[in-house]
């Protein structure tokens, strides 16, 4: 095993890895009961989205430690289940069992274009400033959907929104949370979200908020059934094929690119993997990535991505794809945990949310924003986000202002002959489907 991981290269050894895994999972560990959480609301089973959640979980950190050698975890991601649930789902009224399908047709399409290297093509074709604004403005939508959760706000009919009761026992236990995770990450400690929630649950207990599990079989149980999920995406395959569907897809590939190429690089920059600044077996690593997201439809959860959390396992001296491979392990093990379920609650898993969208919303400080022409699609899509509840209205509105900024502008020699394209398509979005 020493052997094929290439300890000694790396100059790590099985001790350290074993703990860079663990310590990954820790981090990450939270998405298990925020993904049920999201996705529940799309209508989803959360028993059946739990196992989803740690199968995806698994397969994608295994096989990208055996076959890319990278200390990438990979689960869910956050983002993306929102989109599934409040765009797809809520927004268009597009069932969940047909969303799992758009998400199984881009994770098919992502296997596709990694293997001919279109991908990089269509990566490249967009402008530096409409992916970062892309992953900012979905963390304020994370970050949006956390407090809502929390009824930290909530509706008024004067000014469309406001503060929620601040007095109200459930508030209260959120807002604990989230300055227990606040405090927590502060002073580096690397899963910070994950014990945020547990320190949350057990006050909430404490104080009759939240239901105390009844012995063993309260924490502790056989894996959850499938059934409710398993091959839905399969089943409804041929209900993808309409214009609608196709945008749905398009924005579940476009968020995937981005976050998968971001965190390989942070990743791989970190643990001092890059070569030449380019990134050894990209295209190993992507094709995990993507066949993690057709393994995770299949079961029943939306697209699974590389976790930027896994910098938190190379932090402590994780170097090789073993330590995925113990992350997956551990997601595995998790599948026996799922009574917890009825412990983390709405206001345990709103400051994951929150801090999450905290995270995400750091890319806005790449944004060239004394450079109007770029400014204006990059705030447009940001600001569209959260104020429509819409992931796909923020990522149209601002591919569409792109072109025309840069051309009035006289820079049209900077814009890709694909960025014409994505402005035509979306165009016709709006026009037709909204």
């Amino acid at each position: 095993m020493s052997k094929f991981f290439e300890f000694e290269k790396l100059g790590t050894n099985f001790r350290t890895e074993f703990i860079a895994g663990l310590t990954t999972f820790l981090a990450m560990a939270y998405i298990l009961f925020v993904n049920p959480s999201i996705l529940g609301e799309a209508g989803m089973d959360h028993e059946a989205v739990f196992a989803a959640t740690a199968i995806a979980a698994a397969f994608g950190s295994i096989v990208m430690g055996v076959l890319a050698k990278y200390p990438v975890a990979l689960a869910p991601g956050m983002g993306l289940n929102a989109f599934f649930t409040y765009t797809v789902v809520i927004g268009f009224g597009v069932p969940w069992e047909t969303a799992l399908a758009g998400v199984l047709a881009s994770g098919i399409i992502f296997i596709g274009l990694t293997l001919t290297g279109i991908r990089e093509i269509i990566i490249n074709a967009i402008p530096p400033s409409l992916k970062q604004a892309v992953g900012a403005g979905i963390g304020l939508f994370i970050a949006f959907i956390g407090l809502k959760n929390a009824e930290i706000v909530q509706a008024d009919p004067s000014t469309i929104i406001a503060l929620g009761d601040l007095s109200s026992p459930t508030v209260l236990l959120a807002i604990f949370g989230i300055a227990v995770s606040v405090i927590l990450i502060t002073v580096g400690v690397k899963a910070g979200i994950f014990y945020g929630m547990i320190i949350s649950s057990i006050v909430g207990m404490i104080f009759g908020l939240i239901p105390v599990p009844s012995g063993l079989s309260g924490i502790v149980s056989s894996a959850p059934s499938l059934a409710p999920t398993f091959g839905q995406a399969f089943i409804h395959f041929d209900q993808i094929f309409t214009m609608q569907m196709l945008i749905v897809i398009l924005t579940f590939l476009f968020v995937n690119f981005f976050d998968t190429a971001g965190t390989l690089v942070a990743v791989a920059t970190k643990a001092g993997l890059m070569k030449d600044n380019k990134l050894p077996r990209a295209g190993k690593a992507l094709f995990a990535d993507a066949s993690a997201s057709v393994v995770g439809a299949a079961v029943g959860t939306s697209t699974t991505t590389s976790f930027v959390e896994s910098t938190s396992g190379v932090s402590v001296g994780g170097r090789s794809g073993f330590t995925a491979v113990v992350t997956g392990l551990f997601f595995l093990l998790a599948l026996f945990f799922s009574p917890l379920l009825s412990v983390v609650t709405n206001e345990v898993t709103a400051p994951a949310l929150i801090i999450v969208g905290v995270l995400m919303a750091s890319s806005l400080k790449d944004i060239p924003w004394d450079k109007f022409e770029i400014a204006v699609p990059a705030f447009f899509t940001v600001l569209m986000m959260p104020v429509t509840a819409s992931i796909a209205s923020g990522i149209a509105i601002g591919f569409i202002f792109y072109p025309i900024t840069m051309l009035v502008k006289g820079r049209a020699k900077e814009i890709h002959p694909i960025m014409y394209v994505l402005f035509v398509i979306f165009a016709l979005y709006f026009i037709f489907l909204t």
